[in-house]
């Protein structure tokens, strides 16, 4: 599995995923309609039309989704146990559709777990950006890895 162990990480270490995602008006619409989120801004072109934004936004939840995902195979792909947290989630720019998004990550913190001595625990940050650049979305997230024993 490409994923990293617990040990292959170092704090301070930042990745930009190679991976770039097209977000499409039928990615948001399915999400929505999946996830049963009838907010108008994102499906009701008519409504987001005489916002702020001049148009539909791209689901933040989908957007949180696709930059955690852009970074499994580089990160985690078959070296995590769970995923056990998401704290500081902020949204500073909005996504639109046809808006290509890419992800970093940074390890913040880790330590051996207390109750589960084969894995880790990592803190890591992660932020999706928009092709001119703009932060899209932040989170940080708490993982427990395997660690690498024998």
């Amino acid at each position: 599995m490409p994923g990293k162990y617990f040990e292959d990480l170092v704090i301070g270490e930042r990745i930009r995923h190679s991976t770039g995602r097209t977000v499409t008006e039928t990615d948001n619409l399915l999400f929505s309609a999946l996830t049963m989120n009838t907010q108008p801004l994102h499906l009701n072109a008519d409504f987001a039309a005489r916002t702020e934004f001049g148009q539909r936004i791209v689901n933040g939840l989908f957007t949180l989704a696709l930059v955690i995902g852009l970074s499994v195979s580089e990160l985690t792909e078959g070296t995590i146990v769970a995923n056990l947290g998401y704290a500081s989630v902020s949204h500073p720019n909005p996504v639109f559709h046809g808006d290509t998004i890419y992800a970093e990550s940074e390890v913040l913190e880790k330590r051996v777990s207390r109750s589960r001595p084969d894995c880790g625990v990592v803190r890591i940050k992660h932020w999706g950006t928009k092709q001119g650049g703009q932060i899209v979305v932040e989170v940080e997230r708490s993982v427990l890895f395997l660690r690498r024993l024998g």
